[in-house]
């Protein structure tokens, strides 16, 4: 019988989901060197420049004076990296964490606000307080009670003298709006503003990439029958798979699909409750970490959200998530229908 996700429930203990703040498989590689700038966009080789310089910072011993808020930039504890997608922050921020000394955290802003809803706020400062640098992908401006919390959060590790890098993506509709991202960001974790060297990263416009086509869908029954013949892998029915992952808590996300080869699913709807859509972001992006391919039957992928849901306040999520999803899908994209005839 072929595996299901709805079957795994795993039990990863606090201390587990700390130690495993780490850069995904997909950037395991990341480095200073494997970062290849644009000689067009001169921007891409100051802002590595100036990463590598702040990991050798964080080598030093401690100084209270870093954290002064009159503290020129070049020593600021934290830095943020401003630009919209693609242009490779998420690759620099990885060379970073690979590049300082230890210990260290780095994780996405929703793994932290995860992090903090399974160990409780004061256990989790306790936690980072003792690493040097702490990481955040994708910081995340459209809920403001998750903004203040991880405002807040930043706030207590700067004190503790913990360095702070960070990213977030300039809406696909705000390019072009000169320093929107970072504006938005500083403007938002307020007192900690003083704190932050913003690195501007310019590169090719989103809006002229697009997302990728989704594939057409396969049938019920060419979906049971691949996933029949693929080791390592899970079918499951797409309703039934909502129901579970609203019995998991998102920290855990990370371990239901650690392990796959694949993720087979029978019946993929459009999703219009908020809570669903957002439980399916997080899978999506686990997925992503660890390039888990994604065969899927029901409306194509690029339907999973609802119109309204992409046109609301969490569209840059949800864009993300159909990116990121349509790449995986794409993963199998060399074997055809035909391939299971």
């Amino acid at each position: 019988m072929t595996a299901r996700l709805i079957d795994r429930d795993p039990h990863v203990p606090v201390d587990q989901v700390v130690a495993e703040l780490v850069p995904p498989p997909h950037f395991a590689q990341a480095s200073f060197d494997t970062y290849l700038p644009d000689p067009a966009q001169p921007t891409q080789s100051a802002a590595r420049a100036a990463l590598i310089a702040f990991a050798e910072r964080i080598g030093q011993p401690a100084s209270r004076r870093w954290w002064k808020r009159s503290a020129p930039p070049e020593a600021r504890a934290g830095v943020y990296l401003d630009g919209g997608f693609g242009v490779g922050k998420t690759h620099l921020l990885a060379a970073l964490w690979f590049a300082a000394p230890g210990p260290k955290a780095y994780g996405t802003f929703v793994e932290y606000t995860n992090l903090v809803g399974a160990m409780g706020f004061a256990a989790t400062v306790e936690a980072l307080s003792t690493r040097r640098l702490v990481c955040i992908d994708e910081f995340e401006l459209d809920d403001p009670g998750d903004t203040v919390l991880m405002s807040t959060l930043l706030g207590k590790l700067v004190q503790a003298g913990v360095h702070l890098a960070a990213t977030s993506n300039t809406l696909p509709d705000k390019l072009g709006e000169g320093r929107f991202a970072a504006e938005d960001f500083l403007r938002e974790i307020q007192g900690l503003s003083a704190h932050f060297d913003v690195l501007r990263i310019e590169g090719e416009d989103y809006r002229h990439r697009g997302l990728p086509v989704a594939p057409t869908p396969w049938s019920d029954d060419d979906v049971r029958m691949r996933a029949q013949q693929s080791p390592l892998s899970t079918l499951d029915d797409f309703g039934e798979l909502q129901q579970h992952l609203g019995r998991v808590h998102p920290s855990r996300y990370g371990a239901l699909v650690e392990g796959l080869q694949a993720v087979h699913l029978t019946g993929v709807r459009t999703l219009t409750d908020q809570v669903q859509a957002l439980r399916t972001v997080v899978l999506i992006d686990r997925l992503y970490d660890r390039d888990v391919p994604v065969v899927a039957s029901g409306v194509p992928l690029d339907r999973l959200f609802s119109d309204e849901m992409l046109r609301g306040g969490y569209r840059k999520k949800y864009r993300r998530a159909l990116s990121r999803v349509l790449a995986l899908a794409d993963l199998v994209g060399t074997q055809n229908h035909e391939d299971l005839a």
